[in-house]
């Protein structure tokens, strides 16, 4: 599926402008799309978090020093709404991929369709799903990462926030900085309930004053959580060994 002057279907209801997503991509490592999830499909999907099927393990960061909480990933078969939203992203955040590579000569081009992509990384051992719930409680943070998980890797993925800031907690900002021979940048992302930021796994191309490419290594977490309990679910195309 091509970009261009188009707007697209959210995965649940209403349009996105898909020109805009990708200029937003382009100029800063991410984009934001407000209400992919209903209030109802938040709490179902943050209610999952306190089951035990469902998951194919549990990761306490602090063992990792990835910070301070917990997150699970989901198991194969996927719940069907995250299913259906890892497929109809993808195919949109592809042509975006294609292109960064070819600016930063990577000669990696990923399909069009999700399922080739995935067939892909399972021909190369890469077999365990990496979709994501994520639980912070008071005090609980996420270091700055990328998530590269293997030989094949996807360059963008997507977080959508299932708690209500400001309600069900306090803190947990998200955050982005992004590293470049011009200096370095954090950038803190504001989400609402239900909103999913699009953001880049590692590295993404800018124009330097040469009029030539160079290369913005980019890192993602999530501030300290002040209060309250927040959960997040993450997408990532690429599925692990």
């Amino acid at each position: 599926m091509k970009t261009g002057a188009m707007r697209a279907e959210k995965p649940e209801s209403g349009t996105y402008d898909w020109v805009e997503i990708e200029r937003s991509l382009d100029a800063r490592g991410y984009a934001v799309l407000p209400r992919v999830l209903r209030p109802g499909q938040c709490a179902q999907l943050a209610a999952l978090y306190a089951r035990d099927n469902g998951f194919r393990s549990r990761i306490v960061m602090a063992r990792h020093n990835f910070g301070r909480g917990e997150y699970k990933y989901f198991a194969y078969p996927l719940p069907s709404l995250l299913q259906r939203l890892r497929h109809a992203l993808y195919p949109y955040l592809a042509p975006v991929a294609n292109r960064w590579n070819e600016q930063l000569g990577i000669d990696t081009q990923y399909p069009a369709d999700l399922d080739a992509f995935l067939d892909q990384c399972h021909r190369a051992g890469q077999t365990r799903p990496t979709p994501l719930i994520l639980e912070y409680g008071p005090g609980d943070y996420n270091c700055l990462h990328q998530d590269l998980y293997g030989e094949h890797v996807f360059p963008l993925q997507v977080a959508m926030l299932l708690s209500r800031p400001g309600i069900d907690f306090e803190g947990g900002e998200f955050v982005m900085t992004q590293s470049a021979s011009n200096g370095q940048r954090a950038e803190v992302i504001p989400l609402e309930q239900g909103d999913a930021v699009l953001f880049t796994v590692n590295q993404r191309p800018a124009a330097n004053r040469r009029g030539g490419t160079r290369r913005v290594a980019m890192r993602h977490g999530v501030s300290a959580v002040r209060s309250g309990k927040r959960h997040t679910v993450g997408l990532i195309f690429h599925d692990s060994r």
